[in-house]
């Protein structure tokens, strides 16, 4: 494993020019070579956090059969494109772009390098040689929402999200609508930050939610910034991505886990058995991808027996919170009752549920 730099690919291009035999008998090692490209670093101990113990998985899993690097802190503009294409540059065949913002520059530079296959991040569009992938994270939003509503003393609930793009959407839905579900009067108020990761800018903003009202906040940001606000004030919140009970030991209620391992170590095996296609992929409880970390002690059993059956329902089929009726902010019916949502629907939401009130 290597951590690349844009000073690295400029040196190695040059090492390149003077001793052309190095590719080749890089080839001639059989290795896979394997290229991350993430949006934050890899220590920010939420997203990308998550996403680098699944390229970690891959190095354990195959072991001396790939050779695995990556790129951190890639903004989702045009210099992501550079940085993919210095990854193809750099002879990988296999590449993951770990956020929703490199979906464009992802396809632009797949079609420059048809030879490479590339897995695409919460996006929806694909190619030959371009697959998406993504992690039902509203499925565990329902969890924490049932949590929140149930131990809520003043019905107001935060939500600190980072973009209005489907997943953030249907994360916050989610969550309203289970913590609706147990206390019917609830309320979330909501803060969109324009960025993932931003530390100064969740703490900032989870102080704002406080200030309304909010005595228990959950995120769609990438640090655990908003745990410590949330710790300082004696209130609670729930992790993102990973457990983030080290940094709020009493605030951290419990956190959606992202776990990526499983699924990159079957597409990297499958560009080793030549069998790799382009697909859609979108996991959730069922299948591992969504984990919910440990119950805090502060959680009541009965609040965690709760919390336990909206997994088992979404394990079994059995559940599903995007059930009619539904109603949209403005109290129109966008779900009419007993039915359920499609995957293809909630996939591109971009409308709020009725009690989702905007604090921005």
């Amino acid at each position: 494993m290597a951590r690349l730099t844009r000073r690295d690919f400029v040196r190695a291009g040059a090492a390149a020019a003077t001793l052309p035999m190095l590719g080749t008998a890089a080839r001639a090692e059989g290795k896979l070579k394997i290229g991350f490209i993430f949006l934050g670093p890899i220590g920010d101990y939420g997203w990308t956090w998550a996403h680098n113990k699944g390229r970690e998985a891959i190095d354990a899993a195959l072991g001396d059969k790939v050779e695995t690097i990556y790129t951190e802190n890639v903004p989702e503009d045009a210099s992501a494109e550079g940085a993919i294409r210095d990854l193809c540059n750099a002879g990988c065949k296999l590449i993951f772009t770990t956020s929703y913002g490199y979906m464009d520059q992802t396809l632009k530079v797949a079609g420059e390098f048809p030879d490479v296959k590339f897995e695409h991040c919460t996006g929806f569009k694909r190619a030959d040689n371009v697959s998406t992938y993504n992690s039902k994270f509203h499925e565990g939003r329902a969890v924490l929402g049932t949590i929140a509503g149930m131990m809520s003393k003043s019905g107001t609930l935060g939500y600190l999200g980072s973009f209005k793009v489907p997943e953030v959407v249907l994360g916050v839905n989610s969550f309203a609508l289970s913590a609706q579900r147990k206390n019917p009067a609830a309320t979330v108020k909501l803060v969109m930050i324009d960025s993932w990761f931003d530390p100064p800018k969740e703490a900032a903003a989870t102080d704002t939610l406080i200030n309304l009202g909010c005595d228990i906040v959950t995120t769609h940001t990438d640090s655990p910034a908003a745990l410590q606000i949330l710790e300082q004030k004696g209130l609670y919140g729930f992790g993102q991505g990973a457990d983030m009970s080290a940094f709020a030991p009493n605030a951290h209620l419990t956190a959606i886990e992202d776990i990526w391992g499983p699924y990159y170590i079957s597409r990297a095996q499958a560009v080793l058995d030549g069998t790799w296609v382009s697909a859609d992929t979108w996991d959730g409880f069922k299948e591992g991808t969504v984990v919910i970390a440990p119950y805090n002690a502060a959680v009541p059993a009965d609040v965690a027996a709760e919390a336990d059956k909206i997994q088992a329902g979404y394990k079994d089929g059995s559940f599903n919170i995007f059930t009619g009726p539904i109603l949209d902010q403005d109290g129109n019916e966008k779900v009419k009752a007993g039915e359920v949502m499609a995957d293809a629907d909630l996939a591109v939401i971009d409308w709020f549920v009725k009690g989702v009130e905007s604090a921005s």
